[in-house]
């Protein structure tokens, strides 16, 4: 996964409605869906999100539980999310939340670009 490092690698659909969202894009481009055990054990509802003919998932559902607006937003691949958020500062982008060091899941952070695009950071296990 190195070699992937500073890529799109993700995306995340976040929503109050995950059984919504999982039936519309499930119809719209045939995704299959099944629960993050990580996530579930950090008492989180992520869905991950699988295409048709994939080895693996691609992205994930987000249930927000309405602490966040809804949103769609790519992930990057990085080495370290800690550093990354403080290149993310340094050039004039916000971090809006980050979670480093969780046990179940790898380190992400959201953050926005100087124009206020929401995107998210994360380091791959």
């Amino acid at each position: 996964m190195s070699d992937a490092l500073d890529t799109v690698m993700w995306f995340e659909v976040a929503t109050e409605d995950p059984e919504g969202a999982q039936r519309f894009y499930g119809e719209l481009f045939g995704w299959t869906f099944a629960a993050d055990p990580g996530s579930a054990e950090a008492g989180m509802d992520y869905r991950l999100i699988t295409y048709p003919g994939a080895q693996a998932p691609s992205g994930g559902i987000f249930a927000t539980g309405g602490k966040m607006r809804p949103h769609a937003i790519f992930s990057v691949a990085v080495a370290d999310v800690e550093a990354a958020c403080e290149r993310v500062e340094k050039l004039g982008g916000t971090v809006t939340s980050k979670v480093v060091g969780a046990a179940g899941g790898p380190d992400f952070a959201y953050v926005t670009d100087p124009a206020g695009n929401l995107f998210g950071l994360f380091a791959p296990k």
